[in-house]
C-alpha cells in the first residue's frame, strides 16, 4: 500500500519541570527516580526528528510546578482551526488549561472552554470519517456529545475497560488519516466497542499487548512516517508490511509519567498562526 506524508503543525511543550509526584496512572511510581535532564534530552530527539521530517513544532512555555505539562496532547484538540480545551479530571493538572488558553489566544486562536471533563487528544483522534473518542476512566460520554456538536464531525464512541489504557491514545491510533486507518489493541475496549471496530475499521492493524505494554500505539503518524517507543518491536514490522515507514524514539524517561510520543504532541489541524498573529 502506497502512503503520502503530510506536513503537520504540533505543540509541545519541553519538560523543563518534569517529575513523577503520584500515581495517578498504572504507569507512575513515585519512588523511581526520575532523570529531569534526561527527559529533556529525549523531548528534543523527538521535536528534531519531526521537525526533521518537515513538520512544524510551535512550542508552549513550561511552568513551574506543572510536572505533567509535558503531555501537550492532553491540554487540547484541535480541527478544522477550532480549538476545544480541555477540563482535566485531576484539580492538580487544571492550572495546565490557563497555560493552554494564553498560548492560543496569544496567536489570535479562539478558545473553546467545555462544560465537560475530557483530556484533549489523549482521548479524542481524529480520521477522515469519524472523531473516535474514548471513555470510561477520565473523559465521561457527556464530553462526546459536546465534541460532536463543537466540531460538527460524527463521533465514534469507545469505551475503555483496562485501566493501564485509560486514555484512548494508549489503545489506539490512526496511522492514516485520509485513508481511516488506524493500529489499536483489541482487549483495550468493552466488547461492544471492539465490534465498532471492527465494523467500521475491518482493515485495521492489530497490535500485540506486549507492542501496546511499551506504549507503541501512544505513536505519531504523518501519514507515512510513524514515531513510535523504540520498544514496540513487534509493530515495525507489521508497519512496514504495511508501507510505513516506522521511526523508533527512546521515551523511557517520560512513560515514568505514563506518556509516550504521542502524549507529547499536539497536533494543530487547520491552523494558519502565520496568518492568525499577521
Amino acid at each position: 500500500m502506497s502512503h503520502r506524508a503530510t506536513p503537520r503543525c504540533y505543540l509541545m511543550c519541553r519538560p523543563t519541570y518534569f517529575d513523577v509526584t503520584d500515581s495517578e496512572t498504572p504507569w507512575m511510581d513515585p519512588d523511581e527516580p526520575v532523570n529531569t535532564a534526561e527527559a529533556v534530552s529525549q523531548w528534543e530527539r523527538l521535536r528534531d526528528r519531526l521537525r526533521g521530517l518537515g513538520h512544524t513544532v510551535e512550542e508552549l512555555p513550561a511552568r513551574p510546578g506543572l510536572p505533567d505539562m509535558v503531555f501537550s496532547a492532553n491540554g487540547a484538540t484541535v480541527i478544522d482551526g477550532r480549538v476545544l480545551g480541555a477540563r482535566f479530571s485531576y484539580r492538580s493538572r487544571a492550572p495546565e488549561t490557563a497555560a493552554h488558553r494564553a498560548w492560543f489566544l496569544s496567536h489570535g486562536v479562539a478558545f473553546h472552554e467545555p462544560e465537560h471533563t475530557n483530556e484533549g487528544e489523549g482521548d479524542y483522534a481524529v480520521t477522515a470519517s469519524h472523531l473516535l473518542a474514548g471513555y470510561g476512566f477520565r473523559t465521561p460520554l457527556a464530553a462526546h456529545a459536546e465534541a460532536q456538536e463543537f466540531f460538527g464531525r460524527p463521533v465514534l464512541s469507545l469505551e475503555l475497560v483496562d485501566p493501564r489504557y485509560y486514555h484512548l491514545d494508549t489503545a489506539l491510533t490512526v496511522l492514516d488519516r485520509a485513508a481511516d486507518e488506524i493500529a489499536y489493541l483489541p482487549d483495550a475496549f468493552a466488547p461492544a466497542s471492539r465490534a465498532k471496530l471492527r465494523r467500521i475499521f475491518p482493515d485495521a492493524l492489530h497490535a500485540s499487548a506486549s507492542d501496546a505494554a511499551a506504549l507503541g500505539l501512544n505513536a505519531v503518524s504523518d501519514g507515512l512516517h510513524v514515531l513510535l517507543p523504540h520498544t514496540a518491536h513487534g509493530l515495525f514490522p507489521a508497519l512496514r508490511d504495511r508501507g510505513y515507514q516506522p521511526i523508533g524514539v527512546n521515551m523511557s524517561e517520560l512513560t515514568k509519567g505514563g506518556g509516550g510520543v504521542k502524549c507529547c504532541v499536539l497536533e494543530l489541524r487547520g491552523l494558519d498562526l502565520h496568518k492568525n498573529t499577521g
